[in-house]
């Protein structure tokens, strides 16, 4: 390798000065743990506010054109369902209802809860049994309880757990697992569309979805088209998550304050890395200046700077990412955290600790350029 020499020295100058190498590790390194910190609790918020979209898991979904959230559903009328099932390229469609209720345990205590009304004939969109029968949802008063992080707030229930919501008496005939917590910390119950909107107060209208399953993917434009001149949004399932980690990210200040603690995190890093970087130079002056005398050329001490700084970003990035990661797996012992490692947050960091090696590289170069070597043998 044409440079292989000078690099070769520019790692020992590096590395033979521990202190101040650590120190440079020690700043990227925190840097970037808290920079993934932040974005891995930003996506862990974004994917349990769709996790309604995820756990049910229909193609598509039509909805009001006013909603926000999958848990801020705005009911349709019944007629709504019968057009998008007499459309063209539609497979079949099926209501589902989505409401809050409180709920009075065995204990007396109250607990608020999502119910989720699925299609009484197909039950589409139903989770996953852990312990029960999915047939016994026909009986009378009968639930599905969720097993999720919000499970212990209704006191543990077993199969055959009663409760009472809103003056009726329900059943716990299932217990169920779903790919994603919710967001809202309460509990969640199932049971069939009809007992949902017979169970819990509605307005006049009840349909809070349509979930639509096109013949093909060709169908998904034309369905669209045809919701829209209905007045209401028919959105696929991607469409529907992305929609809403728009709203959060955009419209609510989530997005915001992860977004200012994201780039306070980059400055620290970036000032600690950058005087350590800088007070490194500074230090080894005479050295870069007696490689100037005995014939290095002003490139290849830049190709250098630009190395070293490279192989110690590298390095604290490496330790960030290993010590966010261990601190995530611990974290999440506990059921209700939600931070979540990304791709997103990988390349995020990634390219904000390139950022930070080229400042301090920047900073470096523009001083070692000055010298000359007469100067430092002078002095």
């Amino acid at each position: 390798m044409k440079y292989s020499g000078i690099l070769r020295i520019g790692f020992k100058l590096l590395v033979n000065d521990k202190t101040k190498f650590y120190a440079l590790l020690m700043g990227i390194t925190f840097a970037v743990f808290l920079m993934m910190q932040m974005t891995a609790m930003f996506a862990g918020i974004l994917n349990r506010a769709y996790s309604t979209v995820t756990n049910i898991g229909a193609t598509m979904w039509v909805m009001d054109r006013g909603v926000n959230t999958p848990t801020s559903a705005i009911p349709m009328p019944d007629y709504v369902l019968d057009a998008v099932r007499s459309m063209d390229g539609v497979s079949y469609a099926v209501p589902l209802f989505i409401g809050g209720a409180l709920v009075k345990l065995g204990n007396g205590n109250y607990q608020g809860v999502n119910v989720i009304g699925v299609d009484d004939n197909s039950l589409f969109g139903r989770p996953a049994l852990e312990q029960g029968n999915i047939q016994d949802i026909y009986a009378d008063n009968t639930f599905i309880v969720v097993d999720d992080a919000e499970f212990p707030k209704l006191d543990h229930p077993k199969i055959g757990t009663s409760f009472e919501l809103n003056d009726h008496r329900g059943t716990i005939v299932g217990i169920a697992k779903v790919a994603s917590n919710g967001l809202n910390g309460v509990p969640t119950l199932y049971t069939t569309y009809n007992r949902a909107k017979e169970y819990l107060p509605t307005t006049r209208f009840t349909i809070s979805y349509i979930l639509v399953q096109p013949k093909n993917e060709a169908a998904v434009t034309s369905i669209k088209t045809q919701v829209v001149k209905l007045g209401y949004v028919a959105l696929t399932k991607e469409e529907f998550n992305k929609s809403t980690a728009d709203y959060y990210t955009y419209k609510t200040g989530i997005g915001v304050n992860i977004l200012i603690m994201t780039v306070i995190s980059f400055i620290v890093g970036l000032s600690i890395s950058g005087q350590t970087f800088y007070t490194f130079i500074l230090e080894n002056l005479e050295k870069f200046g007696a490689l100037k005398a005995i014939g290095a050329k002003n490139r290849e001490l830049v190709y250098m700077i630009l190395f070293m700084a490279t192989v110690t970003a590298l390095i604290g990035y490496g330790l960030g990412v290993g010590l966010v990661t261990l601190m995530i797996a611990l974290a999440r012992q506990n059921p209700n955290y939600a931070a979540i490692t990304t791709f997103g947050n990988l390349l995020l960091a990634f390219g904000m600790v390139l950022v930070i090696a080229a400042i301090s590289s920047y900073i470096g170069i523009r001083k070692v350029l000055k010298i000359e070597p007469f100067d430092i043998f002078r002095g």
